[in-house]
């Protein structure tokens, strides 16, 4: 048998590739226990992003307990996914960087206000679950409509805006009514419909029955405690300890008359 014909023989050919799949198997062990070994340690975890909410300590003990391995060996994946189940993390990426660090990169969510009894949802619309400790509007409804109820925060506020007020408190019930509390302590009910146009219809009113001085001083006029918009042509004011705003009260200072 020729040369040839023993290279072309079925068998050699087995033979021939039980070889080289030894010799893989051989390189990648090899290579394995070198990635395995403390030549290849990691020493170093670096954060690339400003934080304002995630502490150092908080991505120390991410370090200590999920990061295991060299530098060839470390789960980034897994490294990731822990450090965004941190309270304020939106997002994490994780980078190897030779020959000993691990390169860390943030996002955090940016606060719009608190939502419901134990949450603050994000600028992005999206609900977390973590401790603020500075002041932030309220937004309530049910856990399906935040969406709803930020989109209508948003616009709400900038239909305030003109007037100087600034909402504390938006709430959406279970049968969707809208209703506001300022900080100012007023409250607004807009109903269920038409609550855009019922709200700039009190803004452009609002100027006219509250004057911003009162007649020869410098005091503030006494504002509504709650006013109801749930009307088709106006809406209803329910003003402090019985008074009338000061559009309606005569010049004189004499009580009106019933009419």
């Amino acid at each position: 048998m020729t040369r040839a014909e023993l290279d072309a023989h079925p068998l050699c050919q087995v033979a021939r590739a039980l070889t080289w799949s030894a010799c893989a198997l051989l390189a990648y062990g090899i290579l394995a226990w070198a990635a395995a070994q403390p030549w290849f340690a990691l020493a170093t975890l670096e954060l690339k992003t400003p934080v304002a909410h995630v502490t150092e300590a908080q991505i120390r003990l991410v370090a200590e307990r999920q990061i295991s391995g060299t530098f060839f060996t470390v789960d980034l994946g897994r490294v990731r996914a822990s450090l965004e189940k941190l309270p304020w993390v939106r997002d994490a990426r994780v980078e190897r960087r030779w020959p000993d660090t691990l390169e860390v990169s943030l996002v955090e969510h940016v606060p719009l206000a608190r939502w419901n009894d134990d949450a603050l949802v994000s600028e992005a619309g999206e609900v977390f679950v973590a401790a603020a400790g500075h002041r932030l509007p309220r937004l309530a409804g049910p856990e399906d409509a935040v969406t709803e109820v930020v989109d209508s925060y948003r616009r709400h506020q900038a239909a305030l805006a003109p007037l100087g007020f600034r909402i504390e408190e938006l709430r959406l019930s279970p049968r969707r009514a809208w209703r506001i509390r300022l900080d100012n302590g007023m409250q607004l009910a807009l109903g269920r419909v038409d609550t855009d146009a019922r709200l700039a219809r009190f803004v452009a009113l609002y100027p006219r029955l509250f004057a911003a001085t009162e007649a020869g001083g410098e005091a503030a006029p006494t504002l509504p405690a709650a006013v109801d918009l749930r009307y088709p042509d106006g809406f209803a004011l329910r003003m402090p300890h019985d008074r009338m705003p000061a559009a309606f009260a005569p010049a004189t200072g004499e009580k009106p008359r019933p009419t």
